[in-house]
């Protein structure tokens, strides 16, 4: 399972980068994950709960951080297990600044066991995405209220009052969404309205078989009826 792509942050890179080493952080912005803690130079200890489908469950795993470059890019390996399966992955974190502006750019390639290997490519797929977007989003909402406390000299409070992860419900409507994104697609609208279709046409068989049948069946009820006066 191969994982690429940017996102935008309204903020300068030195503000994001130390964010992006701060297990405390990252813990708050991830969805479902319910610890993160530093047990090494560069290496912390994960729980993570997630539902993808029908699979469902807690990974524990460890994440090591490596070739870092203060404050551009680093690499990170992860090794997670649990009751739906096993993750075993690497990847990159770049960050460039564009004005006023920082994009994050990561990469990242895993590979998946167990139950959940089982729900299928592209819903993994979709589910890696949404945790990777619902988790830059968050942590886009933190950066946000860490400077604007820096601003007001609020940092500590800041700190004290981050803004909670995403629940289930709200990580279930990000995969939805991304479904339907992924579904509404340029390269898969073609496809999509040839199902569409296919559809249309097989309601309206439905619809002329369901009259034709209707009338049907009324006119043997009105020839029953007539026979039934006229032997009257």
């Amino acid at each position: 399972m191969k994982i690429e792509g940017s996102y935008p942050f309204a903020a300068p890179r030195d503000v994001l980068w130390p964010m992006l080493l701060d297990p405390n952080t990252l813990a708050n912005v991830m969805p479902g994950c319910e610890e993160l803690e530093t047990v090494g130079e560069n290496q912390f200890h994960g729980i993570l709960k997630i539902k993808v489908g029908p699979v469902q469950g807690k990974f524990q795993g460890e994440v090591t951080l490596a070739d870092i470059e203060s404050p551009h890019s680093y690499t990170f390996s992860l090794d997670g297990k649990g009751a739906p399966g096993f993750v075993k992955g690497t990847g990159s974190l770049r960050l460039e600044e564009d004005g006023d502006m920082t994009l994050l750019h990561y990469t990242g390639d895993a590979q998946v066991g167990g139950r959940l290997a089982s729900v299928g490519q592209r819903l993994l797929d979709t589910s890696a995405n949404a945790i990777i977007r619902q988790s830059l989003e968050g942590l886009g909402q933190q950066v946000q209220a860490r400077m604007m406390a820096e601003a007001s000299g609020g940092l500590d409070m800041a700190e004290r009052q981050p803004t909670p992860p995403p629940s289930q419900t709200q990580f279930a409507a990000g995969v939805a969404k991304n479904l339907i994104d992924e579904y509404l697609a340029p390269e898969n609208r073609d496809s999509l309205i040839k199902g569409a279709l296919a559809v249309l046409g097989i309601l309206l068989l439905l619809q002329l078989l369901s009259n034709w049948w209707a009338n049907k069946i009324a006119r043997k009820v009105a020839a029953a009826m007539e026979k039934g006066n006229y032997n009257a």
